[in-house]
């Protein structure tokens, strides 16, 4: 299969692959309604027939999605891109349902040699993967280029043969993208205080600042408070605890798009595309984001099921040297696979998110 491109697109479209895939079909024409037929009039000069919407061609599946979340600090010396949350959105076959899930950002992996970036392989933590992955002999890493190691990698662990789009986030760049939505209601299920920001929203210089603090409860958030809540990981449960607010907030960005009709109005988008900042790198084949939202916008949120994978932490020699997934978490990749998780997310109410 020849390479797909990658195109740079504005953080609307990261909205957009969350309900999207990259599988595509020839779309099945729907039967027309009966119409009764009129009597003969004059000739008249034809009409132009009505352009598709986008993304009319797309159809079919299971569809399976690597969302990938870097802190892009771009202008500090030696930055190398990291995927600070990664998640797998899994389409099934017949479009009308979604899961995802996050695998932990210091999951222990085998990383596979990597000749572009004059990689040898070896075992580590997989948000190393992107990094490894990105180098360029003498040059600025390249984010592009290394989700190319970590999707390869990410499928030799979870039995993924490919994924059928691909989505870099800057998630500082989400901040334009949910005031542009006019904010997210997020129900924060453990007291959340943050070790970033202060309550006015301004940054902590140090433990002596305040702290914003986001207390239990549904609470509607700007973008700052969205991602700064998103962040957090000094909470019971660790860095498991902020992949569930990953997940959370993607979700409750889907809410608000839904909410707002975004998803079936060009004119919108594209105002919405001019309102924000932040870019992603989006490889998604021959279409854009936009054909795919389009085409898979009847899901509504209720249709999108958040999984949370347990996990432990991995020590050798008494050091830490990161995570390995319990035994439920081969299963879902398993039943992933075989299109049958809502089987498996029956067997395993526990693992659900709940708000």
């Amino acid at each position: 299969m020849p390479r797909r491109r990658l195109i740079i697109v504005s953080l609307t479209a990261a909205l957009a692959v969350l309900i999207a895939g990259g599988a595509y079909a020839v779309a099945r024409p729907r039967p027309a309604a009966p119409v009764s037929v009129p009597s003969p009039a004059p000739a008249a000069s034809p009409s132009a027939s009505p352009s598709p919407p986008p993304g009319a061609d797309i159809t079919g599946g299971p569809l399976n999605l690597l969302i990938v979340g870097v802190d892009t600090r771009i202008d500090e010396p030696g930055w190398q891109p990291h995927s600070d949350a990664l998640m797998i959105l899994h389409i099934t076959r017949d479009l009308r349902a979604a899961y995802l899930t996050s695998l932990p950002r210091d999951l222990v992996v085998d990383v596979p040699a990597f000749p572009p970036a004059g990689f040898r392989g070896g075992t580590h933590k997989i948000t190393e993967a992107m990094a490894y992955g990105s180098a360029v002999p003498g040059g600025r890493p390249d984010p592009a280029q290394g989700v190319r190691l970590l999707a390869t990698t990410v499928g030799n662990y979870t039995g993924i043969k490919r994924f059928d789009a691909t989505a870099v986030i800057s998630m500082e760049g989400y901040d334009d993208l949910i005031d542009a939505l006019g904010g997210v209601r997020i129900h924060v299920d453990v007291q959340t205080p943050s070790i970033h920001r202060k309550p006015d929203g301004t940054r902590r210089a140090g433990d002596g600042d305040p702290q914003q603090v986001y207390r239990v409860g549904t609470m509607t958030m700007t973008g700052w408070q969205a991602i700064d809540y998103a962040r957090q990981r000094y909470l019971t449960g660790g860095d498991y605890t902020r992949q569930r607010h990953h997940r959370q907030l993607l979700k409750a960005m889907l809410t608000a798009a839904t909410d707002e009709g975004l998803l079936r109005d060009v004119t919108r988008m594209e105002s919405v595309l001019a309102a924000v900042a932040g870019t992603l790198v989006f490889d998604g084949g021959a279409h854009t984001a936009v054909d795919l939202a389009f085409a898979l916008s009847h899901l509504r949120p209720a249709d999108l099921t958040l999984v949370g994978l347990p996990g432990d932490a991995v020590y050798e020699s008494g050091a830490y040297v990161g995570e390995a997934l319990n035994p439920p978490s081969a299963d879902y990749f398993k039943c992933l696979r075989a299109g049958t998780l809502p089987a498996f997310t029956h067997d395993h109410p526990d693992l659900v998110d709940r708000a």
